[in-house]
């Protein structure tokens, strides 16, 4: 999500000539404050997963995967409405936030999707509807495309897949040499202009949520693993993978998306046999966390249909 706006983060440091070293923060201080209850740990395939589980365990199950840069706690908001009558599954995917690198360093899609149903042995479910923001999106339409039994319903808020400047099908991007600074610096004064575009008004942009961003990218190894990831982020053309998707879909995205424009809406609508779009004037790609709670509306009704 924030790729681009990172590298840029690191140009400024070194033409500016300014070393500003940025260190990890200790795990044991992040925990204490980002992972007090519901959150747990589980053992997924030799990650260590920064998990919530919430709702009636005999609720239908909801399973939220976040987006690039991000973490669990984008969904705060939208959990907390949904675990009413839904039991909501949320995590640090590997190499991001409390959950950290993953233990192969693997970040391809694959294990991505390993990783997600392993997670739902591990729970017991069966099968859920899926939720994916951006990156978390693509994950979610490639996982629905694979494991069709394993999926109830889907929604793809703002998803990435398709091909677009600097991401071509079949080979990773060209990440900068100056990329390889960021598991060295981060300074606050460029970081916060790289989450900024994820709103429709920069101004929805709290100092809270600020803070728990930048803590989460200077959780132990994530910077390193964004690296890893992005080196690791190879593009299939999606138009066979979408046509194999048979659980009906529910397309969010805002109108002031700046990241992946509502224009992309129409290649999902093309290929997908069963979707639909909810468009949301004003607001950018951070919807959940721009206006929560007008946007978890059409979510609930979409997913309480029969």
């Amino acid at each position: 999500m924030f790729g681009y706006a990172l590298a840029g983060v690191a140009v400024l440091v070194l033409a500016s000539g300014v070393w500003l070293y940025t260190p990890d923060r200790p795990r044991a201080e992040l925990e204490k404050v980002y992972a007090a209850a519901p959150s747990q740990f589980m053992d997924v395939l030799g990650d260590r997963l920064h998990v919530r589980d919430t709702g009636p365990r005999n609720a239908p199950a909801v399973i939220l995967l976040h987006g690039f840069g991000s973490s669990l706690h984008t969904w705060d908001e939208w959990a907390a409405v949904l675990e009413t009558k839904f039991r909501v599954i949320r995590y640090d995917q590997p190499g991001f936030g409390l959950t950290g690198p993953d233990a192969r360093r693997d970040y391809t899609d694959q294990r991505s999707m390993d990783v997600l149903a392993g997670l739902m042995d591990r729970l017991g479910i069966e099968r859920a509807a899926i939720v994916g923001h951006s990156m978390g999106g693509r994950i979610a339409w490639h996982f629905a495309a694979e494991h069709p039994e394993r999926v109830a319903k889907l929604v793809l808020i703002a998803p990435d897949g398709f091909a677009s400047p600097g991401f071509e099908y079949g080979r990773a991007p060209d990440v900068p040499l100056v990329m390889r600074a960021l598991p060295y610096v981060l300074p606050g004064f460029m970081f916060r202009p790289s989450i900024e575009p994820g709103f429709g008004d920069p101004a929805a942009l709290t100092d809270a949520m600020y803070a728990r961003y930048r803590d989460m990218m200077l959780a132990p190894g994530v910077r390193r693993a964004i690296l890893d990831r992005m080196r690791q982020n190879v593009l299939v053309e999606p138009t066979a993978l979408l046509k194999r998707i048979t659980a009906p879909t529910l397309l969010m995205w805002g109108e002031k998306d700046g990241m992946v424009p509502i224009s992309n809406a129409a290649d999902y609508q093309r290929v997908v046999a069963d979707v639909q779009l909810e468009r949301f004037p004003g607001l950018g790609h951070l919807l959940m966390e721009e206006k929560p709670m007008l946007t978890v509306q059409p979510l609930m009704a979409f997913l309480a249909k029969p």
